[in-house]
């Protein structure tokens, strides 16, 4: 399984909305690539259309290629939408790709159905397609009820606790050299994987 985190990381809302932008523009290379990709979790920001991280589930023999497109530090250079006299036009952002082995936890996660709630029609409200899913050794759960199927959800699921499981891994490992990871990034703003350019995101 290949999973594909954009995120923001501490920076400003323009940030934030260069996660949406970003995500949207890779959706849309995903689709015209025929490769099959799916939003899975999205952190929302305190303003409209702007998020803090996004985690996308992406799947195919092409997946871990396009994937990897979007590894690393990327730039977007555009006026501030939110602060028009505002001087700086470069933000920011990062993308993280996570690998994981699906058989390798599977006998490790256990499931639980319930009632789903909140918008999506009457389907949604009156079964219960909304699947709780818990790591059992690490105590992480998580909760989906987007899709109306229970299977769907279910593999949401499985799939975000397979992220939460990679990323914990991944801090284990910066923490143990945070530093270096510190010049890394500093290293790589001054020399972005990908760069994007204006409120239309072209790169």
């Amino acid at each position: 399984m290949i999973l594909l985190q954009l995120s923001a990381g501490q920076g400003p809302r323009e940030c934030s909305r260069a996660i949406a932008l970003a995500t949207q523009t890779f959706l849309k290379d995903c689709n015209k690539r025929k490769i099959e990709a799916t939003l899975i979790e999205q952190v929302l920001d305190n303003s409209p259309d702007c998020y803090k991280s996004v985690l996308i589930e992406i799947k195919g023999s092409k997946a871990k290629l396009i994937a990897d497109e979007w590894n690393g530090v990327m730039q977007w250079v555009c006026q501030s939408p939110f602060r028009p006299s505002h001087k700086r036009k470069n933000w920011f952002f990062s993308g993280q790709v996570f690998e994981v082995n699906e058989a390798e936890f599977t006998d490790e996660i256990s499931y639980q159905t319930c009632r789903a709630s909140g918008a999506g029609g009457q389907h949604v409200n009156t079964t219960d397609s909304a699947v709780q899913a818990t790591h059992l050794a690490s105590g992480i759960s998580v909760r989906i009820e987007s899709e109306r199927s229970q299977h769907a959800n279910k593999r949401l699921a499985k799939a975000l606790i397979m992220q939460k499981l990679a990323e914990k891994k991944s801090e284990q490992i910066a923490q143990q050299d945070k530093a270096r990871w510190s010049q890394h990034w500093d290293l790589e703003r001054g020399n972005p994987k990908r760069k994007f350019k204006g409120t239309k995101f072209t790169s």
